[in-house]
């Protein structure tokens, strides 16, 4: 059966769309069917793991740079040169650190295979379906962006003058904060319409939450999105900065695979440099990143829900920017597939994703190609996707860190649809829908029994005066780029109620650090869903909005408010939360060690103790024969001599660890395993 899905970036203001289908050929059974939006000439294939061997000879002894032009495999190769393929490439580059797992998730069989664009890709890919070395199959389909029409509001420029002079109520000194309701709603704002008010405690809790923890740059959250401004004044000190490799540079310093990813990577083009500025760059990524760590309390427009305490030397949660929209560039699924990767193996424990297919239940009316009904229906269309966002969530973090796991985030879509839309309302990612500043639900948002959590994202058409020039009433306030330079405005969507639940995770896995607290990402999931607030009872009578309010074709609407009831998740809370971390998971311990003959182990051991960084530390070994150790402030050096098994004790303050140290060849050097 023919099937036309839409690829949207989940912004009122801004998408990601697509006509075509991610098509998914069950091994040599039934035809296969390519519909318009597939790359012409490329097809992702997955190999059985009996393949192994030989692909890997093949990149030994032939490939240069990762890129081969045959795989080795005899009759996958006949086919190649029927195509006249011209590239056949690994689909994610080996980073050594993570090999291993990269192999037990199967991620290293996935290989994207570029041939003669003249050729039917319907005609290769039955061709290639035939083989039974290959266990899966996916055209690598384009991802577009569309402006919706309405591009977010300008308020100023970086550096000029205030908007709101925040008053002596508000915990920091930045200017704009008053502005951002969706951290500290006081009621009674009027939007500058004096038509519709909001309801005092309307937010994420920001206000209890800052008095035990304002972000630690100890948990990197990944923006998949357009690039972030890593320059803009109010994100900078905030960014994740990749400390060995230059910026933009043809070289990978790392070797992690990727040349001058020192503030992320821009996947959309496969290079190090992060571009924020083109004429079809709407400021999207740069606007969800400021609502989770723009700088607060440095005196610069508005703050960040994780975004640290400047004026007090703490810095906030840290952003890599994971781009895969720039500006005319398409950018494909294979791009985002790599993205997720890459941010699990580089640090990242929360992935920030504004963006989705449409529902199932979108309006073929209004626009909308419906996208997969089901989670089955969506792993047999796109077993990449499905397999990246598993590695993530799987993959991310450490079993030494203050999450085991990773946790992604998506909004739930803008359809005004009763279902959310995938990856969203995959079962092991959480959707999010959007909220207006008095809890009702926002006209645009999708909502349903597989959205998880809703928070502020803002609702013009409901504050808005029909015909008034003015387009931010009740919207978001936070970093955008104005004319290819750092500014600040308003936009609205389930794409910015989406980073609100992100900075909400990313502030109580901060403050988990500070009191060295472990978590599985399940166990926090669980205790973030514990913590969030059930606002149906705020779901009675009607809601009256008016549709493009600025336009000329405004009308009004009503909105039944009762069939949100169950369907909009429950609204994310980080004063509860935060206070239910402190009796939560379990404590830090230091791990056990492993190291190679010759090599050396470094552990940050204040990341095991609490008020770790002003401890005196001591440590020494049973055996020197095996293991020497050297402290040097708060970092322990481990050095292997020769193979084999001793005792760690490691003195902090008053209290005493005795942990196993192995020396044994192969070991891969990250001090556990």
């Amino acid at each position: 059966m023919k099937k036309i899905f839409i690829y949207v970036l989940l912004a009122a203001a801004f998408a990601a769309c697509s006509d075509d289908s991610n098509i998914a050929v069950e091994v040599n059974k039934g035809t296969v069917e390519v519909l318009p939006e597939a790359v012409d000439g490329e097809v992702l294939v997955k190999f059985v793991p009996e393949m192994t061997d030989i692909l890997d000879r093949t990149f030994a002894t032939r490939a240069a740079g990762g890129v081969a032009t045959r795989s080795g495999i005899p009759s996958t190769d006949e086919v190649l040169e029927i195509l006249s393929a011209y590239s056949f490439e690994r689909l994610f580059p080996v980073d050594p650190r993570t090999e291993e797992r990269t192999r037990e998730a199967g991620l290293h069989l996935w290989y994207k295979v570029c041939f003669d664009e003249n050729v039917d890709l319907a005609v290769a890919m039955e061709q290639l379906s035939k083989l039974g070395e290959i266990s899966k199959m996916q055209c690598n389909r384009r991802l577009y962006r569309v402006d919706n029409g309405r591009r977010p509001t300008f308020v100023k420029a970086a550096g000029e003058g205030v908007v709101n002079v925040a008053s002596d109520e508000f915990c920091f000194n930045d200017p704009d904060i008053a502005l951002q309701w969706g951290y500290i709603n006081r009621g009674g704002y009027d939007f500058e319409q004096s038509w519709a008010k909001s309801i005092a405690g309307c937010d994420v809790g920001c206000e209890a939450a800052w008095d035990l923890c304002k972000g630690n740059a100890s948990v990197i959250v990944g923006v998949m999105d357009e690039g972030v401004m890593w320059e803009h004044p109010d994100l900078f000190p905030n960014i994740w900065v990749n400390e060995n490799e230059v910026y933009a540079s043809k070289k990978d310093n790392d070797g992690n695979g990727y040349c001058g990813d020192k503030y992320g990577y821009n996947f959309a083009t496969e290079r190090g440099y992060i571009s924020s500025t083109g004429s079809n760059d709407s400021g999207h990524g740069t606007h969800v990143a400021g609502t989770i760590a723009a700088v607060n309390n440095n005196g610069e427009g508005g703050g960040g829900v994780a975004g640290g305490d400047a004026a007090n030397g703490k810095p906030g949660v840290k952003i890599m920017s994971l781009q895969i929209f720039d500006d005319a560039k398409v950018a494909t699924v294979a791009a985002e597939a790599r993205a997720f990767k890459y941010a699990a193996d580089n640090g990242a424990v929360i992935m920030q994703c504004s963006w989705g297919y449409n529902s199932a239940l979108s309006n073929v009316v209004q626009g909308f190609t419906p996208g997969p009904a089901t989670q089955e229906e969506w792993e047999a269309l796109y077993p990449l996707e499905k397999e990246a966002i598993d590695y993530f969530i799987e993959n991310a973090g450490s079993p030494n860190g203050v999450i085991d796991g990773g946790i992604v985030v998506f909004a739930s879509g803008n359809e005004f649809s009763g279902m959310s839309a995938y990856p969203g309302a995959y079962s092991k990612c959480l959707s999010v829908s959007a909220v207006a500043a008095d809890y009702t639900p926002s006209t645009y948002t999708n909502f349903g029994v597989e959205v998880d959590f809703s928070a502020p994202g803002g609702d013009g058409d409901y504050y808005a005066v029909p015909g008034s020039k003015y387009d931010n009433g009740g919207m978001i306030y936070s970093t955008i780029v104005h004319e290819g330079k750092p500014a600040y405005g308003y936009y609205e969507g389930t794409s910015m109620a989406c980073p609100h639940v992100s900075g909400v995770v990313a502030l109580g896995l901060s403050y988990a650090a500070e009191l060295r607290r472990h978590f599985t990402a399940d166990e926090f999931v669980e205790l973030l869903r514990e913590t969030s607030d059930n606002i149906d009872g705020y779901f009675v009578g009607e809601k009256l909005s008016y549709y493009n309010h600025s336009s000329p074709g405004s009308y009004a609407t009503k909105t039944l408010l009762s069939q949100y009831k169950g369907k909009m998740g429950k609204m994310v809370n980080a004063g509860k939360l935060l206070v239910a971390i402190e009796n939560a998971g379990r404590e830090m311990t230091l791990p056990n060690v492993y190291v190679a003959p010759g090599k050396c182990v470094v552990l940050d051991l204040a990341k095991f103790f609490v008020n770790g960084e002003n401890i005196a530390y001591s440590a020494s070994v049973a055996d020197n024969n095996i293991v020497s150790v050297a402290v040097n402030g708060t970092e322990l050096a481990v050095n292997g001599v020769t193979e084999g098994f001793t005792t760690l004790t490691v003195i902090a303050g008053d209290k005493s660890v005795t942990v196993t140290v192995t020396v044994r060849k192969g070991a891969n050097n990250n001090g556990w395993m």
